[in-house]
């Protein structure tokens, strides 16, 4: 069954081609900033978020990849400040994500929301 438009899904925001992890994970702070500029406020987020890493399929780079629950129009947008974050040297994309991957999203949106857990359904 298709989303309706403006209904949130997972997406994920890949930056591309750090030589290593340590470099990858060295751009959460700065992202996180940019998603929470205030870690102090009421929940809900505006934009769930986590992040993970991903190896390149030949193995020579590392993606940090910021997972997001949200709207496909407010991914698009959340990709296009963290490429202006990170400028022209890494490149950014963002695709639709697997709900199961970022499970923690789904539930921390549901329950900032007051909509109880797909866990007991």
């Amino acid at each position: 069954m298709p989303k309706a438009e403006g209904e949130p899904s997972v997406y994920e925001i890949r930056i591309h081609d750090y030589p290593t992890s340590q470099e990858a994970l060295a751009l959460q702070d700065p992202i996180e900033r940019l998603l929470c500029p205030d870690p102090d406020h009421a929940p809900p987020c505006e934009v769930p978020w986590s992040f993970t890493l991903a190896g390149s399929d030949d193995g020579a780079s590392t993606a940090l990849v910021l997972g997001v629950y949200t709207s496909s129009g407010r991914a698009s947008r959340v990709a296009d400040r963290v490429r202006v974050l990170v400028g022209e040297t890494q490149s950014v994309d963002v695709s639709e994500g697997e709900a199961g991957e970022w499970e923690e999203l789904v539930e921390q949106y549901r329950f900032e929301r007051g909509l109880g857990s797909d866990r007991n359904r």
